[in-house]
């Protein structure tokens, strides 16, 4: 060893001896300060010498980058006062060296040594560090620079405001001298191995934990466990030198007597796993040089196991490099656990979770009916396909009434002939020959039928592999193969509606509505949450996407442009790709084109698309009159008395309180939920995917694996996110009143799984009802897992949809119902509202976008508590007791005094309404029964009209010699009246009349 490495070894040990000499206690001091101006973190220091001038050195550890950026605060334990004379010596990562005036002498001061405020939204904020100061008279730095002895302030504490916010002990960090010197005692390693329990979650990446400094590399690990228990625990890596391939191997526990927990029952999560769709994958590790590795892993611990001490071993294995060895040692005690170990959630037992398969067969879900196919066509609920000999549909149609209340046993077509490809030749004089291998089904099951064709002419081959299920989604993978060079002038994807099918559209930048004559579309995913429309009419529709082999869902609700669409390779053609709609006197044409392309031979492109066929089910007009959602925590005798049947409880509530993990405060909400039970009352609970608490006891062990569960991105947001996360990832909501921090999920990924399992969890242990969705990010498979076991074992599993309009730039301007469309099949209601203006669109978007009727749904209003009289042309009213002035109490009377169970809804939009207005712009809808009616009308007139009734007397079932026109007193709605069928009515501008015409006894 030459003598300068000897000076260095030397002196780090010095330094390390200074710092470790230096202990300091760790505590919590909940609500002894405000956080939210002073920081989450404080050194508390006692003071015992006497003059202006005391000496502190803070062996803080932080795990911070910056800490000399930051400002530091002192306070007197005695006035509370700030002190102004500080100076600051040294600030670092390690340590702090600070001078400051002890103004009350003896005593307790405080340094607190993050302070930050919030500034933006306060649901999205943005803490901001509190930059340093200099607050100190020239006169006392004066005194200062002429002393050199000091009285020392000793630090008692170093406090953090709960236990949440604490670093210690996983978070307090090693020095770079005590790194240094642990790699020096390990000079021929290139990893090292600190295993860890399942308390101890690895949080820091970057640095080493000062625990493991004192433990030292370990190559032994024990816990406990119960029988039939997931037992979590930890192997912390850490790289001296990069590492790749990094895996876990193990091996069988045998207890002395001669039983064993086989190495099947031991797992890495890290390593191996089950994706949201079921399918299987293996995840490879790699370690950056000085970087940190968790490689959480968990044994499920079979319940018939024998107690008594297991022991064996696992293998970490790097490649390249020298595999190591730890001894694992479980103590199986004798107490069984039945849920193995979810009812506890700092288990850390739900990790499995990840990797549940739970829900996931494709069964028919209620109302749908199993698949049938009869040659080439497949029947569904409602609908019927007829395949082509290439694999594509040669027709799509419906059986709904225009009312959309019942079946009907006439077909509505939604093409004029079979959907097709077009492969333009550059060449015009070489016309290809095409042979079409005809339909080969590949799988026939109640809820799938798969089937796939070949088409090929000398040039090309396209290859066709689709499914559909039994909610009317259609699956298709087109794979397109270059036999040979070809230069193609264009590719087109024709969707040719009939007129009939294709009356509104939504989507591709369009608002719900009339659909224009002619429109042009092109490819812009970096802004545009765009890639395919829903075309249709209330009875018949198509929604359809265009996507290749590479399609992942973006990000939405605010987060899309931070994880947009990517741009098909097939259908955006570098920005040459588009659609076009064209209309012609009998046929609606959807040309989707990609534009001029060469292709070489063996070039493969997939032009994937997937259609989704509306309607999916009658509405259920009696469901939305008896189920009245009351959307807050509040006493359930309260609630009772509103009228409501449903309570919807959001997060932020005590049964409640973290977003999307609602699972710490379970023992409160099933109390609450068995006493709503006992009232006739069922209740729904706010739990989605999108985003998670950080009061998710896996938030660190989902970290561990990368991005798959939580986004990657730019940091910020609240300061809890930036002091534990540190950077790369979303902050996303928050909640002031109980500092709930949220990170953005990352899409698609086991999260899901965990949710899946999650549900079931709270549907047998708690008894919800189902599940209130504010947005979602999830896609259709997990939808369908999660209504099933919503409804599993005869739970009702209500499920309603609330979305802010997703028209807007953070959103790509999207439509919320074309977003989430693929969910509807299993939705109850909608909550379309936030964002959505009532008193400015049109009916047509009324119909498309707010009201669900094109779907089999129904739906509610929310901004402003909607528009009471243009709701109920849709059945739909305001959610109590959510907007101000917007109480649906007087609407449900009236509903109740009625009797509208039972009776038939015929929308305005039905040619077989028998109730219209003499104003085109004034509609009506007939909710009928035998000898009455309720006749609901609203304006969409620019001012107050008198209009007129045209009823058909004979459709409607009631006599007109003994009909009475009614308008019952409906507070904040309207004032009593008495129409005769001839009066005219007045109907003010944006609103309306509900009126019941009843016929007389004699």
């Amino acid at each position: 060893m030459n003598l300068k490495t000897t000076f260095l070894t030397i002196l780090l040990y010095a330094i390390t001896c200074q710092l470790s000499a230096q202990t300091v206690a760790y505590g919590t001091c909940p609500h002894c300060w405000n956080t939210d101006s002073l920081g989450n973190h404080r050194a508390v220091l006692q003071f015992t010498g006497d003059g202006k001038y005391a000496k502190v050195i803070i062996p803080w550890r932080r795990r911070d980058t910056d800490p000399e950026h930051k400002r530091i605060i002192i306070q007197d334990g005695k006035t509370q006062h700030k002190v102004l004379n500080v100076k600051l010596a040294t600030v670092n990562r390690e340590k702090g060296e600070l001078y400051f005036e002890p103004v009350s002498g003896n005593g307790l001061y405080y340094v607190y040594y993050m302070p930050y405020k919030n500034e933006g939204r306060s649901n999205y904020p943005k803490g901001v560090y509190l930059l340093p100061e200099q607050t100190a008279s020239a006169k006392w730095l004066s005194g200062l620079a002429g002393k050199t002895v000091f009285p020392s302030a000793v630090v008692k504490q170093i406090q953090s405001g709960d236990s949440l916010n604490s670093f210690y002990p996983m978070e307090v960090i090693a020095t770079a001298a005590e790194t240094a010197k642990l790699i020096q005692s390990h000079p021929t390693d290139s990893y090292l191995v600190f295993p860890e329990d399942r308390m101890h979650p690895v949080k820091m990446k970057k640095d080493l934990p000062q625990r493991w400094i004192e433990k030292g590399s370990q190559n032994s690990f024990s816990g406990t466990a119960l029988c039939g228990e997931w037992y979590a625990f930890q192997m912390g890596i850490y790289a001296i030198d990069s590492l790749s391939d990094v895996h876990i191997q193990f091996n069988d526990l045998r207890s002395a007597t001669g039983n064993l927990i086989t190495a099947n029952h031991i797992s890495c999560i890290n390593t191996d796993g089950i994706q949201y769709d079921g399918s299987r994958f293996a995840k490879t590790v790699s370690v950056s040089k000085g970087t940190v590795q968790a490689m959480w892993c968990g044994i499920q611990v079979p319940v018939e196991t024998v107690p008594g001490t297991y022991t064996g071993t696992l293998e970490v294995k790097v490649a390249g490099k020298p595999s190591k060895t730890i001894a694992l040692t479980i103590q199986v005690s004798p107490q069984i656990l039945s849920d193995a170990g979810a009812g506890e959630p700092w288990k850390q037992s739900r990790l499995q979770w990840l990797n549940s398969t739970m829900a996931q067969e494709n069964t028919v879900i209620a109302p749908y009916i199993p698949l049938a196919v009869d040659g080439n066509t497949i029947s569904l609920l409602g609908r019927k396909i007829a395949l082509n000999a290439d694999g594509l549909p040669a027709q799509i149609q419906t059986f709904f009434t225009p009312e959309m209340t019942g079946f009907s046993d006439t077909a509505k077509n939604l093409f004029t002939e079979a959907v097709h490809f077009h492969f333009d030749e550059a060449d015009s004089l070489y016309k290809p020959v095409w042979k079409k291998s005809g339909v080969t089904f590949t799988q026939q099951q109640p809820g799938t039928v798969s089937w796939e064709s070949v088409s090929s002419s000398d040039r090309l081959e396209m290859k066709v592999t689709a499914s559909l299920e039994f909610d009317g989604f259609m699956n298709y993978t087109v794979k397109l193969t270059a036999l040979a060079d070809d230069d193609l002038k264009n590719i087109r994807f024709h969707l040719p509606f009939t007129r009939a099918a294709s009356k509104y559209m939504m989507g591709l930048g369009l608002k719900g509505g009339i659909r224009p004559s002619s429109f042009d579309w092109k490819w812009e995913v970096a802004t545009k949450n765009q890639d395919g429309a829903w075309i249709g009419d209330v009875n018949a529709g198509l929604q359809y996407s265009l996507r290749d082999e590479k399609y992942v869902r973006p990000l939405n609700t605010n987060f899309y442009l931070q994880k947009p669409l990517l741009l098909p390779t097939s259908w955006g053609n570098e920005g040459k790709g588009g659609i076009q709609v064209r209309e012609d006197k009998k046929s609606v044409l959807l040309n989707n084109y990609c534009g001029k392309r060469t292709l070489k031979k063996g070039d493969v492109l997939y032009f994937n698309f997937t259609l989704l066929v509306t309607p999916f089910h009658p509405i259920n007009t009696d469901f939305q009159w008896a189920t009245k959602f009351y959307h807050q925590y509040n006493n359930l005798d309260s609630i009772k008395a509103t009228g409501a049947t449903v309570v919807n409880i959001h997060h932020a509530t005590p049964i409640n309180p973290w977003i999307n993990y609602p699972f710490i405060e379970h023992n409160k909400m099933k109390e609450y939920v068995d006493r709503a039970h006992a009232r006739g009352l069922k209740v729904k609970i706010y739990n989605t995917v999108r985003e998670l608490s950080n009061h998710a006891y896996e938030t660190f062990a989902m970290r561990s694996l990368g991005h798959e569960i939580y986004s990657t991105g730019k940091g910020g947001g609240y300061s809890w996110l930036q002091e534990h996360i540190g950077d790369d990832y979303i902050a996303a909501w928050f909640v002031p009143e109980i500092k709930d921090a949220a990170l953005v999920n990352s899409g698609m990924s086991r999260w899901h799984n965990y949710y899946v399992e999650g549900m079931n969890w709270l549907v047998q242990k708690v008894g919800i009802d189902g599940i209130y969705l504010d947005d979602v990010a999830f896609d259709r498979i997990t939808m369908k897992r999660i209504k099933r076991v919503l409804t599993q074992d005869g739970h009702p599993g209500i499920i309603d949809l609330h979305s802010a309009n997703q028209y807007n730039k953070n959103d790509g301007f999207n439509n919320s119902a074309n977003l989430y469309m693929e969910h509807f099949p299993y939705l109850n209601r909608l909550w379309f509202g936030e964002y959505f203006d009532y008193e400015k669109n049109s009916p047509d978007f009324f119909l498309t976008e707010v009201s669900g009727i094109p779907f089999g749904l129904m739906g509610e209003m929310l901004q402003g508590g909607g528009n009471a009289w243009r709701g109920m042309v849709y059945g739909m009213t305001n959610r109590m007791p959510w907007s101000d002035n917007a109480d649906p109490r007087p609407i449900w009377e009236i509903w109740d005094l009625f009797g509208m169970k039972g009776s038939d809804m015929i929308g305005y939009w039905s040619e077989n309404c028998p109730v219209k207005t003499s104003d085109p712009k004034v509609l009506a809808t007939v909710y009928k029964k035998n000898k009455s009616a309720m006749v609901s009308i609203a304006s969409w007139a620019d001012s107050t009209v008198d209009v007129h009734l045209q009823i058909d007397w004979q459709k409607l079932g009631i006599d007109s010699s003994k009909a009475q026109i009614i308008a019952p007193l409906i507070t904040n709605f309207q004032d009593a009246a008495v129409f005769n069928e001839k009066d005219p009515i007045p109907v003010m501008k944006n609103k309306g009349w509900l009126l019941l015409i009843v016929e007389q006894a004699n």
